[in-house]
């Protein structure tokens, strides 16, 4: 498993709190630790406006990357008149090279349990389901099992607690691609369909999983939950930025190594990067990508950014699935953006023109350029293409698609230059 990277002895732990336990499956140890008090309180003090209430003072964002207000997802939920509700906890963890939800479902399942649990009392959801990795099989055994140790002890089932309100839980393995993180093409997913996405609005919390109103949250943003219904919203918003309280879990790769590290938001990029194995002897930081495969490129003299939504939107980058790489002098950033590029083109649905064809000619021009055979017009077509894909965009795959090329051409167009050489002149064909 990715090792846990220790952290200044002043940042907090949330998510990671528990994840020292040497058997996380074992309900007697996570409740002596405090799991499902915060259960507890929502039922018996809160109540379920009372918790969205507490959700919502907290300031808690969804940890998927777009940072949507979790509250205020959970009060769209449950204000909607409808026969059927439900809690859907993304664990698919998208990214295929970042393994933060993974570890979390190992480490502590019990946390993402009772956050789901919770967010489905709040919102007056009787089903939940926890989405997995299919081939993750270990994080498919897990979760079950945490999952009917919950039941058995009365946390999940009928009548929870007491409160008269029944939550049925349980694991869904799913099977797919990239795509999955986008909530509209995972509850496809869950319904047996193809991954695709859904036009919205609707949204997922008025008409989702099998046409009623559904939550859907990344599994840290559940995790979170219980931790804020324990301590109180004002101990969680004095953690990280103001405007996104809180920490979220990074998943570092430097040249010496990776690891995992929960962050409080509103670190500097360049504090984050500090607590992996230093850049090897003779090599110098050339670039970091942020975000995963449609993350941004940023050079070194950006790396004061907070790591926080809009800091890194306005950088040129985006939270996405929580990886973070740090890239030394070795490597040809225009081969990179093109392996990026690629990737995201590959994995688009095919579902909008404007994904599936735009990105496969985006990432024709970077191709040409590794190829030393970019033309006189690439660079606009290249920028002005790219502008298109977003302004027409479904999902949020195709919005963050074109991130790498255009924060490539807005950080490091020196190097698409001297990757480029002007086209050979057309010649007359012999009559």
């Amino acid at each position: 498993m990715t090792e846990i990277l220790r952290t200044p002895a002043g940042w907090p732990s949330i998510l990671l709190d528990r994840a020292d336990a040497k058997a996380p499956t074992d309900l007697d140890a996570a409740t002596a630790a405090g799991a499902f008090d915060g259960l507890r309180r929502a039922i018996h003090d809160l109540g379920p406006t009372g918790t969205i209430a507490e959700v919502a003072a907290a300031g808690l964002r969804g940890r998927g990357g777009a940072g949507y207000p979790t509250g205020k997802k959970w009060r769209a939920a449950a204000e909607v008149e409808a026969p059927r509700r439900f809690a859907v906890a993304n664990g698919y963890g998208a990214d295929p090279a970042c393994h933060t939800d993974r570890m979390l479902l190992l480490r502590d399942p019990y946390a993402v349990v009772e956050g789901l649990a919770i967010a489905a009392y709040a919102a007056g959801a009787s089903e939940a389901f926890i989405a997995v990795r299919a081939e993750d099989t270990d994080v498919v055994a897990a979760v079950a099992a945490a999952i009917g140790e919950a039941t058995e002890a009365g946390f999940l089932g009928p009548d929870v607690l007491g409160s008269g309100h029944d939550i049925f839980m349980s694991v869904r393995p799913v099977q797919g691609a990239y795509m999955l993180g986008e909530e509209t093409v995972l509850l496809k997913a869950l319904e047996g369909k193809r991954g695709q996405p859904e036009q919205r609005p609707p949204y997922p919390t008025e008409r989702g999983l099998f046409g009623m109103p559904t939550v859907v949250n990344n599994v840290q943003t559940v995790a979170a939950v219980p931790w804020i219904v324990r301590n109180g919203a004002a101990a969680f918003a004095a953690i990280g930025d103001p405007a996104s309280p809180g920490t979220v879990l990074v998943q570092l790769r430097t040249p010496g190594g990776d690891g995992i590290a929960e962050v409080p938001l509103g670190t500097p990029l360049r504090d984050v990067i500090a607590l992996g194995a230093a850049m090897p002897a003779g090599r110098s930081l050339q670039a970091v990508l942020v975000g995963g495969p449609s993350g941004g490129l940023l050079p070194p003299d950006v790396l004061d950014t907070p790591y926080t939504f809009e800091a890194l939107r306005s950088a040129g980058a985006h939270m996405g699935s929580g990886s973070v790489v740090v890239v030394d002098d070795r490597t040809d950033l225009v081969e990179l953006i093109g392996v990026l590029t690629r990737f995201c083109s590959s994995e688009a649905c095919g579902k909008s023109i404007p994904c599936r064809i735009g990105t496969k000619r985006l990432a024709e021009i970077v191709t040409r350029r590794e190829d030393g055979l970019a033309r006189p017009t690439d660079n606009a077509l290249g920028q002005d293409l790219a502008a298109d894909i977003v302004a027409s965009a479904l999902c949020d795959h195709e919005r963050l698609a074109t991130i790498p090329y255009t924060s490539g051409m807005r950080y490091f167009a020196s190097a698409f230059d001297s990757a480029s050489r002007p086209e050979p002149a057309a010649t007359e064909t012999p009559r």
